[in-house]
Protein backbone atom coordinates (compact mmCIF):
# COMPACT_ATOMS: atom_id res chain seq x y z
CA UNK A 1 0.00 0.00 0.00
CA UNK A 2 1.83 3.11 -1.20
CA UNK A 3 -1.08 5.52 -0.83
CA UNK A 4 -3.09 6.62 2.21
CA UNK A 5 -6.36 8.36 2.98
CA UNK A 6 -6.07 11.98 4.08
CA UNK A 7 -8.68 14.62 4.90
CA UNK A 8 -7.87 17.99 3.36
CA UNK A 9 -8.90 21.63 3.43
CA UNK A 10 -9.72 22.39 -0.21
CA UNK A 11 -11.12 25.89 0.37
CA UNK A 12 -12.19 28.17 3.20
CA UNK A 13 -15.91 28.11 4.04
CA UNK A 14 -16.01 24.75 2.23
CA UNK A 15 -16.33 21.23 3.61
CA UNK A 16 -13.25 19.08 4.15
CA UNK A 17 -12.63 16.43 1.51
CA UNK A 18 -11.20 12.90 1.72
CA UNK A 19 -8.43 12.21 -0.77
CA UNK A 20 -5.64 9.70 -1.52
CA UNK A 21 -2.03 10.80 -1.08
CA UNK A 22 1.33 9.00 -1.18
CA UNK A 23 2.50 7.75 2.24
CA UNK A 24 5.22 10.20 3.36
CA UNK A 25 8.76 8.83 3.51
CA UNK A 26 11.71 10.05 5.59
CA UNK A 27 13.71 12.48 3.44
CA UNK A 28 15.63 14.37 6.15
CA UNK A 29 17.94 12.55 8.60
CA UNK A 30 15.76 13.43 11.62
CA UNK A 31 12.38 12.72 9.99
CA UNK A 32 9.96 10.39 11.76
CA UNK A 33 6.91 8.98 9.99
CA UNK A 34 4.10 8.13 12.41
CA UNK A 35 1.24 5.74 11.64
CA UNK A 36 -1.70 7.60 13.15
CA UNK A 37 -3.66 5.85 15.90
CA UNK A 38 -5.70 8.90 16.87
CA UNK A 39 -6.08 12.47 15.60
CA UNK A 40 -7.91 15.00 17.75
CA UNK A 41 -10.61 17.25 16.30
CA UNK A 42 -10.14 20.73 17.73
CA UNK A 43 -12.11 23.97 17.72
CA UNK A 44 -9.10 25.49 15.93
CA UNK A 45 -9.91 23.14 13.03
CA UNK A 46 -13.30 24.87 12.79
CA UNK A 47 -11.54 28.26 12.91
CA UNK A 48 -9.21 27.11 10.10
CA UNK A 49 -12.21 26.24 7.92
CA UNK A 50 -13.68 29.68 8.67
CA UNK A 51 -10.45 31.19 7.28
CA UNK A 52 -9.36 32.65 10.64
CA UNK A 53 -5.84 31.23 10.29
CA UNK A 54 -5.33 31.97 6.57
CA UNK A 55 -3.35 35.19 7.17
CA UNK A 56 -1.30 33.79 10.07
CA UNK A 57 -0.48 30.40 8.57
CA UNK A 58 -0.05 31.39 4.89
CA UNK A 59 -0.65 27.70 4.10
CA UNK A 60 -1.10 26.61 0.49
CA UNK A 61 -4.37 24.77 -0.18
CA UNK A 62 -5.18 21.94 -0.41
CA UNK A 63 -3.48 20.53 2.67
CA UNK A 64 -4.15 17.90 5.34
CA UNK A 65 -5.54 19.24 8.60
CA UNK A 66 -5.08 17.87 12.15
CA UNK A 67 -2.60 18.93 14.85
CA UNK A 68 -3.34 16.53 17.77
CA UNK A 69 -1.70 13.26 16.86
CA UNK A 70 -0.53 10.01 18.39
CA UNK A 71 0.34 6.58 16.97
CA UNK A 72 3.26 4.27 16.21
CA UNK A 73 6.61 5.00 14.60
CA UNK A 74 6.42 3.69 11.03
CA UNK A 75 9.80 4.79 9.64
CA UNK A 76 12.76 6.96 10.73
CA UNK A 77 15.49 9.03 9.07
CA UNK A 78 19.12 7.95 9.06
CA UNK A 79 20.15 9.95 12.15
CA UNK A 80 17.23 9.09 14.45
CA UNK A 81 18.34 7.21 17.59
CA UNK A 82 15.69 8.16 20.17
CA UNK A 83 12.78 6.15 18.73
CA UNK A 84 12.52 3.05 16.58
CA UNK A 85 9.93 1.48 14.31
CA UNK A 86 6.93 0.26 16.30
CA UNK A 87 7.39 2.62 19.27
CA UNK A 88 4.16 4.09 20.65
CA UNK A 89 4.38 7.89 20.58
CA UNK A 90 2.49 11.12 21.00
CA UNK A 91 3.51 13.94 18.66
CA UNK A 92 4.38 17.42 19.90
CA UNK A 93 2.44 19.70 17.55
CA UNK A 94 5.47 21.67 16.34
CA UNK A 95 8.47 20.60 14.28
CA UNK A 96 11.38 22.63 15.67
CA UNK A 97 15.02 23.29 14.73
CA UNK A 98 16.85 22.74 18.03
CA UNK A 99 19.42 25.45 17.34
CA UNK A 100 17.75 28.83 17.79
CA UNK A 101 17.72 30.71 21.10
CA UNK A 102 14.16 29.63 21.97
CA UNK A 103 14.91 25.93 21.33
CA UNK A 104 18.14 26.15 23.33
CA UNK A 105 16.09 27.57 26.22
CA UNK A 106 13.57 24.72 26.11
CA UNK A 107 10.98 27.21 24.81
CA UNK A 108 10.70 25.35 21.52
CA UNK A 109 7.14 26.63 20.93
CA UNK A 110 8.74 29.92 19.86
CA UNK A 111 11.30 28.25 17.57
CA UNK A 112 12.30 30.70 14.83
CA UNK A 113 12.09 27.98 12.15
CA UNK A 114 9.06 26.08 13.38
CA UNK A 115 6.56 24.22 11.25
CA UNK A 116 3.10 23.40 12.58
CA UNK A 117 1.65 20.29 10.90
CA UNK A 118 -2.12 20.69 10.57
CA UNK A 119 -1.81 24.49 10.58
CA UNK A 120 0.86 25.44 8.04
CA UNK A 121 1.86 22.04 6.63
CA UNK A 122 0.32 18.54 6.30
CA UNK A 123 -1.23 17.26 9.53
CA UNK A 124 -2.71 14.10 10.98
CA UNK A 125 -6.28 13.63 9.67
CA UNK A 126 -4.63 10.86 7.70
CA UNK A 127 -3.16 7.40 8.06
CA UNK A 128 0.44 8.68 8.29
CA UNK A 129 2.16 11.90 9.37
CA UNK A 130 5.66 13.26 8.82
CA UNK A 131 7.23 14.86 11.91
CA UNK A 132 10.69 15.04 13.49
CA UNK A 133 12.65 13.12 16.13
CA UNK A 134 12.55 16.30 18.26
CA UNK A 135 8.74 16.14 18.28
CA UNK A 136 7.91 12.58 19.33
CA UNK A 137 7.45 11.52 22.97
CA UNK A 138 7.39 7.80 23.74
CA UNK A 139 4.32 7.00 25.82
CA UNK A 140 3.75 4.49 28.58
CA UNK A 141 2.69 0.98 27.51
CA UNK A 142 -0.53 1.41 29.47
CA UNK A 143 -1.66 4.28 27.21
CA UNK A 144 -3.34 3.93 23.80
CA UNK A 145 -2.72 6.52 21.04
CA UNK A 146 -6.45 7.07 20.41
CA UNK A 147 -6.99 7.74 24.13
CA UNK A 148 -4.23 10.34 24.48
CA UNK A 149 -4.05 12.00 21.02
CA UNK A 150 -5.79 15.20 22.15
CA UNK A 151 -3.27 15.60 24.96
CA UNK A 152 -0.82 16.57 22.18
CA UNK A 153 -2.44 19.98 21.80
CA UNK A 154 -5.58 20.49 23.88
CA UNK A 155 -3.98 18.78 26.86
CA UNK A 156 -0.62 20.44 26.26
CA UNK A 157 -2.19 23.89 26.01
CA UNK A 158 -4.17 23.32 29.21
CA UNK A 159 -1.06 21.96 30.95
CA UNK A 160 1.08 24.92 29.84
CA UNK A 161 -1.35 27.54 31.19
CA UNK A 162 -1.98 25.66 34.44
CA UNK A 163 1.74 25.02 35.04
CA UNK A 164 2.41 28.75 34.66
CA UNK A 165 -0.45 29.63 37.02
CA UNK A 166 0.49 26.96 39.56
CA UNK A 167 3.86 28.61 40.25
CA UNK A 168 2.08 31.30 42.28
CA UNK A 169 -0.94 29.44 43.71
CA UNK A 170 -1.01 28.67 47.44
CA UNK A 171 -3.54 26.75 49.58
CA UNK A 172 -5.31 30.06 50.43
CA UNK A 173 -5.73 31.04 46.77
CA UNK A 174 -8.71 30.50 44.52
CA UNK A 175 -8.45 29.72 40.85
CA UNK A 176 -11.46 30.07 38.56
CA UNK A 177 -11.63 27.88 35.45
CA UNK A 178 -13.98 29.24 32.78
CA UNK A 179 -15.04 26.40 30.48
CA UNK A 180 -14.95 22.73 31.49
CA UNK A 181 -15.05 21.29 27.95
CA UNK A 182 -12.28 19.74 25.85
CA UNK A 183 -9.46 21.86 27.29
CA UNK A 184 -11.04 22.75 30.60
CA UNK A 185 -11.62 19.18 31.79
CA UNK A 186 -7.90 18.53 31.31
CA UNK A 187 -6.91 21.81 32.96
CA UNK A 188 -8.97 20.96 36.05
CA UNK A 189 -7.19 17.61 36.43
CA UNK A 190 -3.78 19.25 35.99
CA UNK A 191 -4.68 21.91 38.60
CA UNK A 192 -5.66 19.13 40.99
CA UNK A 193 -2.30 17.42 40.41
CA UNK A 194 -0.11 20.54 40.59
CA UNK A 195 -1.71 23.00 43.00
CA UNK A 196 -3.14 23.16 46.53
CA UNK A 197 -5.48 26.03 45.56
CA UNK A 198 -9.26 26.00 45.77
CA UNK A 199 -10.74 25.35 42.31
CA UNK A 200 -13.94 27.01 41.09
CA UNK A 201 -15.33 25.90 37.71
CA UNK A 202 -17.75 27.96 35.61
CA UNK A 203 -19.54 26.53 32.55
CA UNK A 204 -22.90 27.05 30.83
CA UNK A 205 -23.45 23.31 30.61
CA UNK A 206 -24.66 21.69 33.86
CA UNK A 207 -23.25 18.30 32.71
CA UNK A 208 -19.80 19.84 32.23
CA UNK A 209 -19.99 21.38 35.71
CA UNK A 210 -21.05 18.03 37.18
CA UNK A 211 -18.09 16.31 35.44
CA UNK A 212 -15.75 19.02 36.76
CA UNK A 213 -16.85 18.31 40.33
CA UNK A 214 -15.99 14.63 39.94
CA UNK A 215 -12.44 15.40 38.68
CA UNK A 216 -11.27 17.87 41.31
CA UNK A 217 -13.31 21.09 41.25
CA UNK A 218 -14.19 22.26 44.77
CA UNK A 219 -17.07 24.42 43.52
CA UNK A 220 -19.13 24.28 40.34
CA UNK A 221 -21.00 27.30 39.00
CA UNK A 222 -23.50 26.96 36.15
CA UNK A 223 -23.16 30.13 34.04
CA UNK A 224 -26.72 31.43 33.81
CA UNK A 225 -25.99 35.15 34.03
CA UNK A 226 -25.08 35.27 37.73
CA UNK A 227 -21.63 33.68 37.48
CA UNK A 228 -19.61 36.81 38.33
CA UNK A 229 -21.65 37.34 41.52
CA UNK A 230 -21.33 33.63 42.37
CA UNK A 231 -17.53 33.86 42.15
CA UNK A 232 -17.51 37.07 44.19
CA UNK A 233 -19.60 35.29 46.85
CA UNK A 234 -17.22 32.30 46.92
CA UNK A 235 -14.22 34.62 47.33
CA UNK A 236 -15.57 36.82 50.13
CA UNK A 237 -16.27 39.63 47.67
CA UNK A 238 -12.59 39.99 46.73
CA UNK A 239 -12.37 37.94 43.53
CA UNK A 240 -9.99 35.14 42.60
CA UNK A 241 -6.20 35.30 42.52
CA UNK A 242 -6.17 33.49 39.16
CA UNK A 243 -8.70 33.07 36.36
CA UNK A 244 -7.94 30.61 33.55
CA UNK A 245 -10.27 31.26 30.61
CA UNK A 246 -10.61 28.29 28.25
CA UNK A 247 -13.46 29.99 26.34
CA UNK A 248 -12.26 33.46 25.31
CA UNK A 249 -15.40 34.39 23.38
CA UNK A 250 -19.10 35.07 23.88
CA UNK A 251 -18.53 37.54 26.71
CA UNK A 252 -16.21 35.27 28.74
CA UNK A 253 -13.35 37.79 28.76
CA UNK A 254 -15.33 40.61 30.42
CA UNK A 255 -16.64 38.13 33.00
CA UNK A 256 -13.19 36.66 33.58
CA UNK A 257 -11.63 40.05 34.28
CA UNK A 258 -14.57 40.92 36.58
CA UNK A 259 -13.88 37.76 38.60
CA UNK A 260 -10.28 38.80 39.42
CA UNK A 261 -9.11 40.20 42.71
CA UNK A 262 -6.57 43.04 42.86
CA UNK A 263 -3.17 42.00 41.46
CA UNK A 264 -4.88 38.97 39.94
CA UNK A 265 -3.71 36.99 36.92
CA UNK A 266 -6.02 36.40 33.95
CA UNK A 267 -4.76 33.56 31.75
CA UNK A 268 -6.31 33.65 28.26
CA UNK A 269 -6.39 30.27 26.49
CA UNK A 270 -9.59 30.19 24.42
CA UNK A 271 -9.86 32.92 21.82
CA UNK A 272 -12.34 34.60 19.52
CA UNK A 273 -13.17 38.04 20.91
CA UNK A 274 -11.25 41.14 21.96
CA UNK A 275 -10.42 41.93 25.57
CA UNK A 276 -11.70 45.40 26.41
CA UNK A 277 -10.42 46.66 29.76
CA UNK A 278 -9.90 50.33 30.61
CA UNK A 279 -6.20 50.94 31.21
CA UNK A 280 -7.02 52.68 34.52
CA UNK A 281 -8.53 49.38 35.74
CA UNK A 282 -5.44 47.42 34.73
CA UNK A 283 -3.15 49.98 36.39
CA UNK A 284 -5.15 50.65 39.56
CA UNK A 285 -5.78 46.95 40.25
CA UNK A 286 -2.38 45.82 38.90
CA UNK A 287 -4.00 43.14 36.72
CA UNK A 288 -1.92 40.74 34.66
CA UNK A 289 -3.30 39.50 31.35
CA UNK A 290 -1.30 36.50 30.15
CA UNK A 291 -1.58 34.82 26.74
CA UNK A 292 -1.07 31.06 26.47
CA UNK A 293 -0.23 29.06 23.39
CA UNK A 294 0.66 25.37 23.32
CA UNK A 295 3.23 23.96 25.75
CA UNK A 296 6.84 22.94 25.12
CA UNK A 297 8.27 19.46 24.51
CA UNK A 298 9.16 19.29 28.22
CA UNK A 299 5.59 20.27 29.14
CA UNK A 300 4.36 17.35 27.00
CA UNK A 301 6.74 14.95 28.76
CA UNK A 302 5.43 16.18 32.12
CA UNK A 303 1.83 15.79 31.00
CA UNK A 304 2.46 12.23 29.79
CA UNK A 305 3.95 11.40 33.20
CA UNK A 306 0.67 12.55 34.79
CA UNK A 307 -1.31 10.52 32.21
CA UNK A 308 0.79 7.40 32.86
CA UNK A 309 -0.03 7.53 36.58
CA UNK A 310 -3.72 8.13 35.88
CA UNK A 311 -3.80 11.70 37.21
CA UNK A 312 -5.05 13.02 33.85
CA UNK A 313 -7.66 11.06 31.93
CA UNK A 314 -9.04 12.33 28.64
CA UNK A 315 -12.76 11.94 28.02
CA UNK A 316 -13.10 11.10 24.33
CA UNK A 317 -15.69 10.49 21.62
CA UNK A 318 -14.19 8.35 18.86
CA UNK A 319 -15.01 8.52 15.14
CA UNK A 320 -13.71 6.55 12.17
CA UNK A 321 -11.49 8.62 9.83
CA UNK A 322 -14.15 8.30 7.10
CA UNK A 323 -16.64 9.84 9.53
CA UNK A 324 -14.67 13.10 9.84
CA UNK A 325 -17.65 15.26 8.87
CA UNK A 326 -19.79 13.94 11.76
CA UNK A 327 -16.97 14.74 14.18
CA UNK A 328 -16.70 18.31 12.84
CA UNK A 329 -20.48 18.78 12.92
CA UNK A 330 -20.82 17.36 16.45
CA UNK A 331 -18.03 19.61 17.75
CA UNK A 332 -19.54 22.66 16.05
CA UNK A 333 -22.95 21.92 17.55
CA UNK A 334 -21.56 21.36 21.07
CA UNK A 335 -22.46 17.66 21.10
CA UNK A 336 -18.98 16.41 22.06
CA UNK A 337 -18.21 15.75 25.76
CA UNK A 338 -14.44 15.98 26.16
CA UNK A 339 -12.55 15.59 22.87
CA UNK A 340 -13.47 14.11 19.48
CA UNK A 341 -10.85 11.70 18.09
CA UNK A 342 -10.52 10.34 14.55
CA UNK A 343 -9.17 6.78 14.41
CA UNK A 344 -7.85 5.67 10.96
Amino acid sequence: MSSMRAVQVVGYHEKLQMTELPIPEPTGPFDVIVRIGGAGVCRTDLHILEGQWAEKSKVTLPYTIGHENAGWVHAVGSAVTTVAEGDKVIVHPLVTCGFCRACRSGDDVHCEQNQFPGIDTHGGYAEYLRTSARSVVKIDDSLEPADVAALADAGLTAYHAVAKASRTLTPRDRVVVIGAGGLGHIGIQVLTALTPAEIVVVDRNPDAVALAETIGAHHGVVADGGQVEAVQDLTGGLGAEVVIDFVGEGGATAEGVAMLRQAGDYYVVGYGENIDVPTIDIVSAELNIVGNLVGSYNDLCDLMALAARGAVVLHTAKYALDDFQSAIDDLDAGRVRGRAILTP
